[in-house]
């Protein structure tokens, strides 16, 4: 998932802020580095001198340069031109973006309590200054004169689209309303930011501070010796000295699930994932989860929507709610249905050892990994020998990039990072000219939010200039000093997917920094990286990677057949928790203001909404529930968690074009490239998906892969 930062000048999703009167004097300006472009290469970012006192005067110095700017372009006195109005929009706010972008990757990828209070501090300023932006009537006047003049401008496509876009954030944004409601509405924003930070902040203390504590090495039956020494240095830091603590990951279902044996274990560990922003205590999120759903849908009526899901669905390319809504109502019956006969295989194991229970979502992921042993003969323990974190990386990844699109790759350790596990690669194209620098941050920490994402800290822009600066980074446990990496399966998948995005910001070849890399509609960002996890079992790729650490010997072709064998297996569960997810996202964002539940029904409606849907199977919990849901509550994909499933149905047939094109092809690759990820924003989503494949969007492929469809059936356009 990449962390969408914006560029300097996309004024509608940016967040700027004013300190109140707040200047830096002319002898601060030479030692705070952000103060001026690193002269590193390819801009990059000057960690070893970065400190945390260096943003707030950094923001300040930016954000009042940039508002003059800002003013200048509202109040030129020449008549509005493309020039001097749209460009210089987008020239506009460097050293403002400089700290920004900055401030927001280490915000979520090594934060402090310093960096949490100035976040906390700048979210409601951030959106005064956008309000103030995108609500300037003279401003407005400017860009929508150019843009009902747009047929005589002489404008080629990419700039033909940025002033569409321009004109279209505006309004979105409320350029058009009464000066009462513009107040209302800056209310409004200021608030949703300050919630959103809380939200975010709150979940990640919680998420360090919470976990199960274990009394005893019998209770962790199951579990490694490292995974239980883990715990139990896990407890000592916690001051548990002498108990064990599992700590949680993001999502509801736990990875120790799997291997636990010892059931009373596996129920107080889903009961802690389960319980996490809802326990009471300062962790507490159910009312501001409940505020933020009741602020964004006042907000969408004042702009002229039904509910907050309409005003984000019109500018994605499923393009409506009745679209979003029949895409899921149509997957998540099967799936249940799939999940239910899954969970009725897993109970006959119950049933064979005189178990005396029926299962629970405690217990299924544990039966699962049985069931998937005794039918596959094997484990997920056998694989990770053969997928240590480099030779995935090196011999995997990048090796994919070598042969798909002629990439090389170098490691350098010359540049500076902000934490020492950090990599950085000097990225070359296939005639051997720089590309763009790839970081790789692959290790969790307490400092570090959960998941993966990508994002960018220098754009391409033709405009600018600039190559690409991006990074990955995910949430892989550190393992003890001199021990390997030694991956799951899907932290596997996990890595070829992230790197799918970096692929998206390095290819990117467009003018204008507004539509740089995966600047796409949310509901397509996700596509790029989904289609470059198929590397990841291309029979030449996964044979070049999956060696085993000690030996280097190949995974054994008969492991490699049980994993094909075992793909679709679970898919049931994977998709019903999914979906799940996904339609409690719908289910908040398409209530009007008055049919928000109050803090104390928060559960209540989670229940009632999956009822409605057909999703309400309690063994099977949505992958989020809400008071740990920080794609939609913090992490700008509200209404638009969908996306995970609607840019799988593009990769899915996306999929099908490279298989019947012969697979791992340089030509393929340079079509893939050349046709849409070098396009970033400047064109229609759907019309780059449809020149890439040749035709229409269909479901089938998607269906045949999660095991939702036989192999007839035909195929169904969206």
């Amino acid at each position: 998932m990449p962390r969408k930062i914006p560029c300097a000048a996309v004024i509608a999703v940016t967040a700027l802020c004013v300190i109140a009167n707040t200047r830096v004097r002319a002898a601060e300006t030479p030692s705070n580095p952000l103060f001026v472009e690193s002269s590193l290469p390819f801009h990059y970012p000057r960690f070893d001198l970065i400190k945390t006192e260096h943003f707030a005067p950094a923001f300040a110095q930016g954000l009042a340069d940039e508002l003059k700017e800002i003013d200048a372009i509202a109040n030129h006195p020449a008549p509005p031109t493309f020039e001097n109005t749209i460009v210089a929009l987008e020239k506009a706010g460097a050293l403002r973006h400089r700290a920004e972008i900055i401030f927001s990757s280490l915000a979520g990828a090594h934060t402090n309590p310093e960096l949490k209070k100035i976040e906390a501090d700048m979210a409601p300023k951030f959106a005064a200054q956008r309000d103030a932006i995108l609500l300037n009537p003279t401003l407005f006047a400017r860009v929508q004169t150019l843009y009902e003049a747009r047929g005589a401008l002489g404008l080629d496509a990419e700039a033909s689209r940025l002033l569409w876009r321009y004109q279209t954030d505006f309004v979105r944004a409320g350029a058009r309303l009464s000066d009462p409601n513009k107040t209302k509405l800056k209310a409004i924003n200021a608030e949703l930011a300050t919630l959103s930070t809380q939200f975010s902040q709150a979940l990640l203390d919680e998420t360090n501070a919470a976990g199960a504590i274990i009394d005893s090495r019998a209770e962790l039956a199951g579990l490694s010796e490292k995974e239980i020494d883990a715990a139990a240095t896990a407890a000592k830091a916690a001051g548990q000295n002498g108990k064990f603590l599992l700590r949680l990951q993001n999502t509801s279902g736990q990875p120790q699930l799997e291997s636990l044996q010892n059931r009373a274990t596996r129920e107080k560990l889903l009961a802690a994932a389960l319980a996490r922003g809802s326990r009471g205590g300062p962790f507490d999120l159910t009312a501001t989860v409940a505020h933020i759903a009741r602020l964004r849908a006042e907000r969408a009526q004042l702009l002229g929507y039904e509910h907050h899901a309409a005003f984000q669905l019109e500018e994605q390319t499923a393009g409506s709610v009745a679209v979003v809504n029949r895409l899921l109502a149509d997957l998540a019956v099967p799936a249940v249905a799939n999940a239910r006969r899954e969970v009725a295989d897993e109970q006959a194991l119950v049933d064979a050892d005189h178990g005396g229970f029926a299962i629970t979502a405690a217990d299924r992921a544990f039966y699962a990994e049985k069931l998937r042993q005794s039918r596959y003969a094997f484990d997920e323990a056998q694989l990770r020998p053969y997928l240590e974190l480099n030779h995935v990386l090196i011999d995997g990844v990048f090796y994919a990039a070598e042969k798909l699109y002629g990439l090389t790759f170098k490691e350098r350790h010359d540049l500076p990072v902000y934490e020492p596990t950090v990599r950085v690669f000097d990225v070359f194209d296939a005639d051997g000219k720089p590309l763009a620098i790839f970081i790789g941050d692959y290790y969790a920490r307490p400092s570090k939010r959960g998941g993966a994402w990508m994002n960018a800290y220098v754009s391409q822009s033709k405009l600018l200039g600039t190559q690409s600066v991006v990074a990955n980074h995910l949430n892989i446990p550190l393992p003890t000093a001199g021990e390997p990496t030694l991956l799951t399966w899907d932290e596997t998948r996990t890595i070829f997917h992230e790197f799918g995005h970096a692929l998206h910001g390095m290819f990117s070849n467009v003018t204008y920094p507004r539509f740089s890399g995966t600047r796409v509609p949310r509901d397509f960002v996700e596509y790029p990286s989904q289609v470059n996890e198929m590397w990841r079992t291309w029979p030449e790729v996964l044979k070049h990677y999956a060696k085993h650490y000690k030996t280097g010997e190949p995974m054994p072709l008969a492991l490699v057949e049980k994993v094909e064998a075992a793909s679709r297996f679970n898919q049931g569960f994977k998709t019903a928790e999914l979906l799940a997810a996904m339609l409690l996202d719908q289910a908040w964002h398409q209530l009007k203001p008055g049919e928000i539940p109050s803090a104390t029904a928060v559960p209540a409606f989670e229940a009632t909404a999956l009822k409605k849907a057909g999703a309400d199977y309690a063994v099977v919990p949505p992958r989020y529930r809400s008071t740990y849901f920080q794609h939609i509550f913090s992490g700008g994909y509200s209404a638009g968690y969908y996306s995970y499933i609607w840019s799988e149905v593009l990769d899915a047939d996306s999929v099908e074009w490279f298989k019947q094109h012969g697979g791992l092809t340089r030509a393929n690759g340079d079509r893939f490239r050349q046709v849409l990820l070098s396009r970033g924003g400047s064109e229609d989503a759907m019309t780059l998906f449809k020149n890439f494949t040749g035709g229409e969007l269909d479901l089938k492929p998607l269906l045949l892969r999660r095991g939702l469809a036989p192999a007839g059936t035909a195929p169904g356009g969206l």
